[in-house]
């Protein structure tokens, strides 16, 4: 029965932003599940996408890390699938300095960004739920893992912790899963417009990054390539798409 159940990509973060932009150009290569919050925007993202009738829509707050398990087995029972690749695009992204930072809200970016691609990994492994037909994971994360920055802690903290997931899930998982983490650099999205216009800021990352600034299509090519073949002695790393501003020491 497994054997047969039509096989899906899941991916979180499919309502808006880079997210958005990634199932469109999945759409056209597989059938999709796609995640967010806001069922409105995620039925204007499945509508969006390449033979909209082939993809689902699983709305969820992933910061409910607890309701995760019961929300996406019934989502899996109700429509009979298998999840065969997992794209963890959601991330929640507050620019705060430390003093402003309460408990709560560090634990809200931790549980969207990371716990709930820890929850939802360990669900798709159970045998019950998913038959065992995971293969591929992809964590969009970022360099701000990689490198401080101001007002970022919490983001970075919990970015560098989906990173860590990462590679421990390429060990754990392997030869039948394989794990990997994208890390974008600066990306023109609706998230970050407001920076781009700010006329300093812009200037500084035209500087900054040699190749420029990226678009959404730079980090989709990327996750692209490790959901194909083509990646398939590829597990356990951070592909760093960022147009060589961590190679810039000039910066």
């Amino acid at each position: 029965m497994a054997d047969v159940l039509p096989p899906f990509l899941l991916l979180t973060g499919a309502s808006s932003g880079i997210g958005r932009e990634m199932a469109i150009a999945l759409s056209r290569r597989h059938r999709l599940v796609l995640a967010g919050r806001d069922r409105e925007r995620l039925e204007a993202t499945r509508l969006a996408c390449e033979s909209p009738e082939q993809h689902l829509a699983w709305c969820q707050d992933l910061a409910d890390v607890e309701g995760i398990a019961a929300s996406l087995g019934a989502r899996l029972a109700a429509q009979p699938a298998c999840i065969e690749a997992f794209v963890h695009c959601a991330g929640t992204l507050s620019v705060l300095p430390l003093r402003s930072i309460t408990a709560a809200h560090a634990q809200q970016v931790m549980a969207t960004n990371v716990l709930s691609a820890f929850e939802i990994t360990r669900l798709l492994m159970r045998k019950d739920v998913n038959h065992k037909r995971l293969r591929n994971v992809v964590f969009i994360s970022t360099i701000a893992a990689q490198f401080g920055a101001k007002g970022f802690s919490a983001y970075s903290a919990s970015k560098a912790a989906l990173d860590a997931l990462m590679r421990s899930l390429a060990v754990e998982l392997a030869p039948e899963v394989r794990a990997n983490s994208v890390l974008p650099g600066a990306v023109r999205t609706p998230m970050t417009a407001g920076m781009f216009d700010d006329p300093d800021t812009a200037t500084r990352l035209l500087r900054d990054y040699p190749l420029g600034v990226g678009e959404p299509r730079d980090v989709i090519d990327a996750v692209e390539f490790l959901l194909s073949d083509q990646a398939r002695w590829i597990t356990g790393q951070q592909l760093v798409v960022d147009g060589g501003r961590t190679a810039n020491i000039s910066a």
